[in-house]
């Protein structure tokens, strides 16, 4: 393949015509035309259905260009790189983030990153699904105890677990008692919570008085007296240690991981390899009371 014409074809694309891409380019239209030909007749495919006034991608057009455009643009930054001596980091870098580590963390971890590092322009998105990194083109994922995926490799950087917490206005249940919660999401509204009280453990039902979508939203009930709540250690230590809650017992079971995701199939960039090493020092024991720690400070 033309690596040449390839270029051509992702400029043509990006700008969604030919007359358009000559004049950002400075090119000649018919050498464009000419090149994205070529190439089509090389791989034996139609990439851009031609109308009248315009020009759009085809099935098989849309998915070379999503993936050329990102080879492309790697090999650029890498060149770039061993042009200056290796030191430059530069480009997009397209994280995808869940809502909770958005809300506590990546806005420092951002702003951190940024400042070391003015070249890279840092979109970060808030999402707890699991995006499709390639069809959406992001770099980076932050996930939480995410399932096996072949296409994706990467590394775990947080753990945190589940604490039972509540205000110490609300007393302990009984066994016969029925304890108000507040959920995050729908939840179960038959559940049985397992508690550890002075004698061990017990059994309760749990009556959810409070569905949130948000587990800072859910803490700061509970701060204020609506019910009890699972919560990560991470998001109440602090109001544990300063009395503002106080904890039932560990939920068994319950163990968090966080993971930094990218494509395998791509080569790691300097963005990517940068941003993983700002997490690992930002926690270096990977521990919920030092991300709490990271958020406080």
């Amino acid at each position: 393949m033309d690596l040449l014409a390839l270029v051509d074809f992702t400029l043509v694309a990006k700008h969604g015509g030919f007359g358009k891409a000559a004049r950002a380019a400075a090119r000649p239209k018919a050498t464009l035309s000419r090149r994205v030909a070529e190439l089509e007749a090389a791989l034996s495919l139609r990439l851009f259905e031609r109308g009248r006034r315009d020009l759009k991608l085809t099935e098989e057009g849309r998915a070379l260009f999503e993936r050329a455009g990102s080879l492309l643009t790697e090999l650029e930054e890498t060149t770039a790189a061993i042009a200056s001596g290796g030191e430059a980091v530069r480009g997009r870098l397209r994280i995808s983030a869940p809502l909770l580590f958005s809300q506590t963390a990546m806005g420092r971890l951002a702003v951190a990153f940024a400042l070391r590092h003015p070249a890279v322009r840092l979109e970060v998105t808030t999402d707890d699904r699991p995006v499709d990194m390639i069809e959406e083109r992001y770099d980076l994922a932050i996930r939480v105890n995410p399932a096996p995926d072949d296409a994706l490799v990467g590394r775990a950087f947080l753990h945190d677990r589940l604490v039972t917490v509540a205000s110490p206005a609300l007393a302990r249940p009984s066994h016969d008692d029925t304890l108000p919660v507040v959920l995050r999401g729908s939840g179960d509204p038959n559940a049985i919570w397992e508690l550890e009280i002075a004698e061990g453990q017990m059994h309760v039902a749990v009556d959810p008085v409070m569905r949130l979508s948000s587990l800072v939203m859910v803490r700061d009930a509970v701060r204020a007296g609506v019910g009890a709540a699972r919560l990560p250690v991470s998001l109440v230590s602090g109001d544990l240690a300063g009395g503002r809650l106080v904890g039932w017992g560990e939920v068994p079971g319950s163990e968090i991981t966080l993971w930094a995701l990218y494509p395998s199939r791509r080569l790691l960039s300097a963005r990517v390899s940068a941003f993983l090493d700002l997490l690992r020092e930002a926690f270096p024991r990977g521990t919920p009371e030092e991300l709490a720690t990271y958020v406080d400070g």
